[in-house]
């Protein structure tokens, strides 16, 4: 998953496992956007049953509840936003009127993860196609070498100085070679090989290569 940037912030689409819950604030979005591409390529629709997240993956099948009333409904996200801190999802206008929110314009909601559209499912899947599909998106162990040392003080040191980095976490791998032992570092906490990929392809570590982790 392609992390992006808006404004100046880098955003990361991260895996999400059915049954996840989030809560936050909800707007809407219609007319002014109806028939432009959606960020997954598609036309956007304000009468189909959808809405824009700003991490969760594209084609998730989420539940949203109107905490002042109570009245839920499910969309499909295929696109990106609201780039507004306090709010956490953009529902098409439809879906906006089926939870009683357009005259507000916003409200505070649960969203609720149940969940991921494939390809031969209607846009919106029926309850029975998703306890059929997968529970939730595995993670396929996949880092990136940013250093290697002989001695392990260096090895510490970079730790150290990129722990943390965009979120990531490094660890130390202590490894015999053919060149005898030596000290890896890696960064890791990448959801796919195509986020780690996406990762590396910005530059911030160069020659770092991508492993697989045991």
């Amino acid at each position: 998953m392609r992390p992006y940037v808006i404004r100046g912030k880098k955003y990361y689409p991260t895996v999400v496992n059915v049954g996840d819950k989030f809560s936050g604030n909800a707007s809407w979005y219609g007319p002014d956007f109806h028939g432009k591409l959606t960020s997954n390529g598609e036309t956007y629709n304000m009468y189909d049953m959808t809405a824009a997240h700003k991490t969760l993956p594209m084609n998730t099948i989420v539940k949203v509840t109107n905490k002042k009333n109570g009245l839920s409904t499910v969309v499909r996200i295929n696109d990106r936003g609201p780039f507004i801190a306090t709010r956490i999802i953009d529902l098409s206008n439809t879906a906006a009127k089926k939870i009683d929110m357009i005259n507000d314009g916003t409200a505070p909601v649960t969203v609720e993860v149940l969940g991921f559209h494939s390809k031969g499912q209607r846009k919106v899947p029926l309850q029975e196609q998703l306890k059929d599909a997968p529970q939730d998106q595995q993670s396929d162990g996949f880092a990136l070498q940013i250093a290697s040392f002989s001695r392990f003080e260096g090895a510490l040191l970079t730790q150290k100085k990129y722990d943390d980095t965009d979120g990531y976490k490094t660890i130390i791998k202590d490894m015999q070679t053919q060149n005898g032992r030596m000290f890896k570092v890696w960064l890791k906490g990448f959801r796919s090989e195509q986020e780690a990929r996406d990762y590396k392809s910005l530059g911030h570590f160069k020659d770092s290569f991508i492993v697989r982790e045991d």
